[in-house]
């Protein structure tokens, strides 16, 4: 399971094209998985999000790249954060993940939310629907996903997805984790107490302690054991060995990016003990690990590797 994630949540560096992109991207899987990471993901959209630069900046099909870097690295988990459910036909997603998972050699894992980027649907020519139109499609996802990764052959007539004794072979190499995003109260967390093993949030920090209490009576509710779900907290570094380093790392990140500026003030930036310190006071709040994210400086070589040997004593030790 996921306790110290790093994501990769844009594709945009300084002097880098398409030519040497996956390059810039494979250091910083490699850096990761050197450094302590146990899980390297990916977010899956095809346009860049509103806070991290403008729709026509550089993204990767993420299920692709995931499947390039398992051939790169030998032991992160490898995942998206999170699989946009409206993109795939559950089916489909099912034999993808197993795809991944036989070509990693059993390191794939099954991160999912609802979707909700709605210029990217609107242009792509995705259904976008309403929001309780997407959380009900998400659910028939899981019942049929989650059937077939775990060697079912699920039969399900919905209102969104039918399908019928759906055999998944190959088989996964092992038990393919299934993580669930995001920190809505009565849908999100329930369907995690209900489907995932691991939940990771987006909300404040002084948020937590509330979602994880709502996570719990789930869980109480439905007879799961709330140990076996881990959650995790989705966060934003710069790390740098000095903190004017980080400061002008992200300087320069929003002078390239101004979309950025809206995210600066969340984003953690510092020393390593800067770093460590903000934290740690994340881990206190209950949860058992963090994702994190360097949309300023992760492409820069070293920075990667700085977070992961600042960051992995902290969580073995929560």
């Amino acid at each position: 399971m996921t306790r110290l994630g790093y994501q990769i949540p844009n594709f945009t560096y300084p002097g880098v094209g398409s030519g040497t992109l996956f390059d810039a991207v494979v250091r910083q899987a490699v850096e990761a998985e050197e450094s302590g990471f146990d899980t390297v993901l990916v977010m899956d959209h095809f346009y860049q999000l509103p806070l991290l630069g403008a729709p026509d900046s550089a993204m990767l099909e993420c299920y692709t790249l995931l499947s390039a870097l398992s051939q790169r690295t030998t032991r992160v988990r490898l995942s998206a954060l999170v699989t946009g459910n409206t993109y795939r036909h559950p089916s489909l997603l099912a034999k993808i993940v197993t795809a991944l998972d036989v070509v990693s050699g059993g390191r794939a894992q099954l991160g999912i939310g609802a979707g909700w980027y709605e210029l990217e649907h609107d242009s792509l020519g995705f259904e976008f629907g309403t929001f309780t139109d997407r959380f009900e499609k998400l659910e028939e996802s899981l019942q049929i996903v989650s059937g077939m990764l775990r060697g079912e052959r699920p039969t399900v007539e919905g209102k969104w997805y039918a399908v019928h004794d759906a055999i998944n072979e190959p088989a996964p190499v092992g038990r393919i984790p299934i993580m669930i995003g995001g920190a809505g109260e009565r849908k999100t967390l329930r369907m995690a107490a209900q489907y995932a093993d691991d939940s990771n949030l987006i909300c404040t920090v002084d948020d937590i302690p509330r979602k994880l209490e709502v996570l719990d009576a789930h869980c109480a509710r439905l007879g799961r054991d709330r140990r076996e779900i881990t959650v995790t907290y989705q966060t934003s570094a710069c790390i740098a060995p000095t903190r004017e380093q980080a400061e002008r790392e992200l300087d320069e990140a929003v002078a390239r990016i101004p979309q950025l500026a809206v995210r600066r003030p969340t984003v953690i930036a510092g020393t390593a003990e800067d770093v460590a310190t903000a934290y740690e006071r994340i881990l206190a709040t209950g949860v058992d690990g963090v994702t994190v994210n360097m949309p300023a400086n992760g492409h820069v070589e070293g920075r990667v590797r700085l977070l992961g040997e600042t960051l992995a004593p902290l969580v073995a030790r929560a």
